[in-house]
């Protein structure tokens, strides 16, 4: 993204909309291979935008224009190709349909008013694609089913339709019936042409006048009575933003069939930003904010759905505005908070736009201003990371953020050379004030840098994203980190006596070192009598040991789970010191560990799997191949089950990839640290 240009001989769509209402926002939702982006491409060509199609396996596209969605041939980031049909402007939301990339697919929701849901006619439907459903369901979003790839040779539409039906409930109903090489509208057809889709039409009209908000109109409609196309598709339209309602359109990319009723569709049945409600807002210290509405002379609130940093405009920001109007040259404050556990620490700063774009794949279009409803592009806002909120400086606001995906698979990297060190963390930096589902690990104690991806395929483009950036990284086995702690009870002895040389020191302290139960970390107890050892030099003796502590006995593992009882010491009136004291407890635990036998431990997390109950068995024999330890399971009305399990950290480094490949990509799954227990030997 990027390349800025004011026309490149594709001028459809430039002129700035006034009208939200004459704004569709729409976000296409599908499995990988299902056909978004060369739908998106046929749109295009057919609105007038390109002159040409462009190709995903020739690597042409206009939403592909990441260098990793052109070597993998499929989409791997969210990408914003608007277009023009009649006086509308339709912003189409291409999204990758692969599970690695579920975090650009929420930003997609997040942007749009509407889904369009491809499936192919030839595939059927696997359970990526209900699960893909169910995103949208979750988020409220209105969807419209488009059947695709209808000139394959095993296409099949009514199967389709069917599959379609029995995955995604009863209201899902074809609104076009075909008509020799074109398609008939089953409510603006002419009726003669639908004599032979009455059962068709019947079924389409009554699933659409169920949600009418005239209570009179079924019963009318069942007396005979003829509603009038005008009812039936203003009718038409509330059905599908309440979100129950689901029309199915067919196309073909390739010959351009329906594409005209598709735009159409979308125009007339999909709704506006007036009509979708927006998200929550709060100024920046908590305190509520009245609801927000799609008023372009509201107060100017916009969120960044999306950031990426092209190597000749740098920081490039996808926004979307929800209130007010951005213009340029105009100051705005960027907020984001709430993501400090990904890396995101809470920042607020005041900026200045300078330019507004209409973004066009990776070309950036200028345009004078963008109202509340529609999506644009920004560039060079230092601060902006995605999902934070740009406000007006005089009356700052946050948006309630969007849920976001745990990254659960670990990847270590290792720059090649000190050369590439700077690039690294330059790159990294970027990487991650853009991908909210990437998160930066880097562990002091096995001193690596852990990148958690969300699976392979992430993966995959986060390094490649590196080295193009100049990074030259390897990757490494991520490492453990382990504990020690002792197995049973020992004495030591530390005695740090240094007479010569300048001041002397002169300390000694018995201590009784106890193991403790798993998860109750340090305790440290004073039973020294008669003054043995000083009161003020006890601190000392505790300081010492605490340090020894983190830095490991044997085998440089921090130590936990363990009582130490300073018994006894001596001390000189004048060579005793703090640090001599902190030098003698050291020794102490010490030569405590030279004598008794230490265990090593290994993290421990609580794991939740949510499955479908086809794979119960497998996952669960498969927990037991990781030393899993069952706590339970619970089964749920939609024939799925939970299960939640204790699992050694060790065993769950690929837990993420090879948990899909168990369950067909059905399956997910939570972790959270619970303890370190004893690693067997």
């Amino acid at each position: 993204m990027g390349t800025k240009s004011n026309d490149n001989g594709h001028s459809a769509g430039l002129v700035a909309v006034d009208d939200p209402a004459k704004v569709r926002n729409v976000v296409l939702v599908g499995p990988s291979g299902a056909g978004k982006t060369t739908l998106t491409e046929a749109l295009l060509a057919a609105s007038g935008v390109l002159s040409r199609a462009g190709s995903v396996t020739e690597g042409t596209t206009v939403c592909d224009h990441d260098p990793a969605a052109v070597r993998q041939q499929r989409s791997v980031g969210l990408a914003i190709a608007p277009l023009r049909h009649g006086d509308f402007k339709i912003n189409l939301i291409d999204t990758p349909g692969y599970a690695d990339f579920v975090g650009e697919l929420r930003a997609g929701l997040r942007a749009a008013d509407a889904a369009l849901f491809v499936v192919n006619a030839f595939e059927g439907l696997d359970a990526s694609t209900t699960a893909l459903w169910a995103e949208c369901a979750a988020v409220g979003m209105p969807r419209a089913v488009v059947i695709t790839r209808t000139d394959h040779h095993r296409a099949d539409v009514r199967d389709a339709v069917v599959a379609c039906q029995n995955a995604f409930g009863p209201g899902v109903v074809p609104l076009y019936a075909p008509r020799g090489d074109g398609l008939v509208g089953l409510i603006t057809g002419d009726p003669a042409e639908l004599a032979d889709h009455a059962a068709e039409r019947a079924e389409l009209i009554e699933g659409i006048i169920s949600e009418s908000e005239d209570e009179t109109l079924m019963e009318r409609y069942l007396d005979g009575e003829e509603i009038d196309q005008a009812t039936l598709v203003a009718d038409l339209e509330k059905a599908v933003a309440r979100g129950s309602f689901h029309p199915v359109l067919t196309v073909c990319a390739a010959t351009g069939k329906g594409l005209p009723e598709l735009l159409d569709g979308i125009v007339r049945a999909f709704p506006s930003p007036l009509e979708h409600p927006l998200p929550d807002v709060i100024g920046l210290y908590g305190f509520p904010r009245p609801r927000l509405a799609a008023d372009p002379d509201g107060p100017l609130v916009a969120e960044v759905v999306r950031t990426a940093v092209d190597s000749y405009v740098g920081r490039v920001s996808v926004v979307r505005v929800f209130s007010g109007t951005l213009r340029p040259e105009r100051p705005v404050h960027v907020s984001g908070h709430g993501l400090a556990d990904r890396g995101h620490e809470d920042h607020d700063a005041d900026e200045r736009v300078a330019h507004v774009y209409s973004p066009l794949g990776a070309a950036l279009r200028e345009v004078p201003y963008c109202v509340a409803g529609d999506v644009c592009a920004l560039t060079k806002l230092g601060s902006a990371e995605t999902g934070d909120t740009v406000s007006d400086p005089d009356k700052p606001m946050l948006m309630a953020p969007w849920p976001m995906p745990e990254p659960l698979l670990p990847v270590a990297v290792v720059p090649r050379s000190r050369s590439d060190e700077d690039n690294l963390a330059r790159n990294l930096n970027r990487l991650v004030a853009g991908d909210p589902t990437l998160r930066l690990e880097r562990n002091a104690e096995t001193h690596q840098m852990v990148l958690w991806c969300m699976g392979e395929a992430h993966a995959d483009v986060v390094l490649a994203r590196l080295r193009a950036g100049g990074a030259e990284v390897d990757t490494e086995p991520v490492r453990v980190s382990l504990r020690e702690t002792f197995a049973a009870a020992a004495r030591g002895h530390g005695r740090h006596v240094k007479q010569s040389g300048g001041h002397g020191q002169y300390a000694v302290c018995d201590i009784v070192v106890e193991p403790l139960p798993r998860g109750d970390g340090f305790e440290f107890v004073d039973r020294v009598v008669g003054g043995a050892v000083p009161h003020q030099f006890v601190p000392s003796v505790e300081k010492g040991i605490r340090a020894q502590l983190d830095r490991g006995l044997r085998d440089g593992h921090p130590v936990v789970d363990i009582r130490v009882t300073l018994v006894d010491g001596k001390a000189h009136s004048v060579d005793s010191s703090d640090a001599a004291f902190q030098t003698a407890g050291s020794l102490a635990l010490k030569d405590a560990a030279a004598n008794a036998r230490l265990s090593l431990l290994e993290p421990t997390d609580e794991v939740s799997i949510r499955l479908p109950d086809e794979h119960l068995g497998t996952v669960l024999g498969d927990l037991s191949g990781r030393r899993g330890r069952v706590l339970g399971t619970e089964t749920d009305s939609t024939a799925h089950t939970t299960i939640r399990a204790e699992v050694p950290s060790s065993a769950l480094l690929r837990y993420a990839v090879e948990l899909r490949s168990l369950t067909s990509g059905t399956a997910s799954f939570s972790r959270r640290f619970v303890r370190f227990d004893p690693l067997p030997g």
